[in-house]
């Protein structure tokens, strides 16, 4: 039986969407190695709780997360720029699958933003050029 996608957004349906979301991301062989090396088997459920939080806050204005996404996102060994393509993806084809269209449209334009903003302050360098580009060479 198929179930009904959500038609709005509420703190059951984000609980089901980090449930199902992550769950694809262990199983992903470019994030899974990443997530594994970065939270321990016992701190998965403390993790989904947080990221319930987070994108309640995000999506529900609820204020239910305090945290710096940025300095977590620092202290993770291996992560590259490209990463967040596959992230994305994979979080934009979850939502799309368990919510309406226009609440599916709603997080991945939320994610997308999220994840503009956490790859310029991972990345992108005071004084260098914009991001994509390369300095041109000194005449």
């Amino acid at each position: 039986m198929v179930q009904s996608r959500h038609a709005t957004i509420t703190e059951d349906a984000i609980a089901t969407l980090v449930d199902a979301f992550y769950a694809r991301v262990r199983r992903d062989p470019t994030l899974g190695p990443v997530f594994e090396a970065a939270i321990a088997e016992e701190e998965w459920p403390e993790h989904l709780e947080t990221m319930r939080r987070f994108w309640s806050s995000v999506m529900l204005t609820s204020g239910r997360y305090s945290g710096n996404p940025v300095a977590v996102h620092r202290a993770v060994a291996g992560i590259e720029r490209s990463l967040f393509a596959t992230w994305l993806a994979l979080f934009t084809e979850t939502a799309s699958e368990l919510f309406e269209a226009g609440p599916a449209s709603e997080f991945a334009t939320k994610a997308q933003r999220i994840a503009t903003s956490l790859q310029l302050a991972l990345f992108h360098r005071l004084g260098g050029p914009p991001d994509g580009l390369k300095r041109k060479p000194a005449a």
